[in-house]
């Protein structure tokens, strides 16, 4: 028999123009499920902070610290506000711009909403700027540069959330990524398995120093983030 600790509690569920998005507690977890598909939850985030960390390492590699001014972050999606926290926590990042399209998952973490614990402070960080809009068109259509973008958005670039998703990996996507990036950014891509496919499309499409770095997580096989360089 079930108990309730083992049956989830949908605290919202909304319809919006990429489909049905979820949030729901499952004992003391939240999760979020994009389209019957579990994206994230609150267990852990080892692997979305260290999304961020190594993109600044890998800022580090090409230029001493102190030579670059304080360098800029795009973090696509905002899923449970890990990677945004982590980001917020650390004063060497400046602007810090975070693209979401999901009016849902900005509404629980504003005005104290049910994932307003891990990012209220990160939210009230004047370097913080939230911008609703699909990653896609916003690094397509922007004219600013970053020195980093890390994008997670889905569970890697071959387990989409949705099709139209699939141009963000592409070459064309990519060459988007590539002029939301400064010449010397870091692209960091958050993917729950490898992906050497892509590795080979990160290279076609211009970008130096492509690697694969994996993260051990509390149960499974590591998560892993691909890294890629904008050549300068």
């Amino acid at each position: 028999m079930l108990t309730p600790y083992d049956i989830p509690e949908v605290l919202d569920r909304r319809e919006g123009p990429h489909g049905e998005i979820v949030l729901r507690r499952h004992g003391g977890l939240l999760q979020i499920i994009a389209n019957g598909c579990f994206l994230m939850d609150t267990s852990d985030g080892r692997s979305e902070k260290r999304l961020v960390e190594a993109a600044l390492d890998a800022l580090d590699a090409l230029d001493a610290p102190r030579e670059r001014a304080k360098p800029s972050i795009l973090i696509g999606g905002l899923g449970v506000g890990f990677s945004l926290a982590h980001a917020a926590a650390n004063p060497r990042w400046d602007r810090i711009t975070v693209v979401e399209r999901e009016a849902a998952i900005i509404d629980w973490h504003r005005d104290g909403g049910p994932l307003s614990p891990l990012s209220s402070r990160a939210l009230a960080d004047p370097r913080t700027e939230i911008v609703k809009t699909d990653l896609v068109a916003f690094v397509n259509e922007t004219c600013d540069t970053f020195d980093a973008l890390c994008l997670d958005i889905d569970n890697g670039p071959d387990w989409t959330v949705t099709d139209d998703n699939d141009g963000l990996y592409s070459p064309a996507g990519l060459a988007g990524c590539a002029r939301a990036l400064r010449p010397g950014g870091v692209l960091a891509v958050w993917s729950a398995q490898p992906s050497p496919e892509f590795e080979g499309t990160l290279r076609n499409a211009g970008f130096q120093q492509v690697r694969t770095e994996e993260i051990p997580v509390a149960r499974g096989v590591p998560d892993v983030v691909h890294l890629a360089v904008r050549p300068g």
